[in-house]
């Protein structure tokens, strides 16, 4: 099994995401932030959602997976409930 290296572009993205915790981009928004056409960014947003890092609200907009989410949809570490 080979292993694809990470694009430049998705690391840029996931640093950008890291540096500014509330941030909450729209396609199009990233898009100008990256300097991307349609299909890279959309490339890159799938691989940063496909990865676990990424998630797209019911709004369209990418932000952090974890951040923000209602308490009942946070993941608990295993052994957190105290079994």
């Amino acid at each position: 099994m080979s292993v694809r290296p990470v694009e430049p572009i998705v690391l840029r993205a996931r640093a950008e995401y890291l540096e500014m915790p509330g941030l909450c981009l729209t396609e199009a928004q990233a898009r100008r932030l990256w300097h991307l056409d349609q299909v890279a960014c959309r490339h890159v947003l799938a691989t940063l959602v496909e990865g676990g890092f990424l998630r797209q609200t019911s709004r369209g907009e990418y932000i952090r997976a974890y951040v923000g989410l209602p308490a009942t949809e946070t993941r608990q570490a295993p052994g957190a409930d105290g079994r």
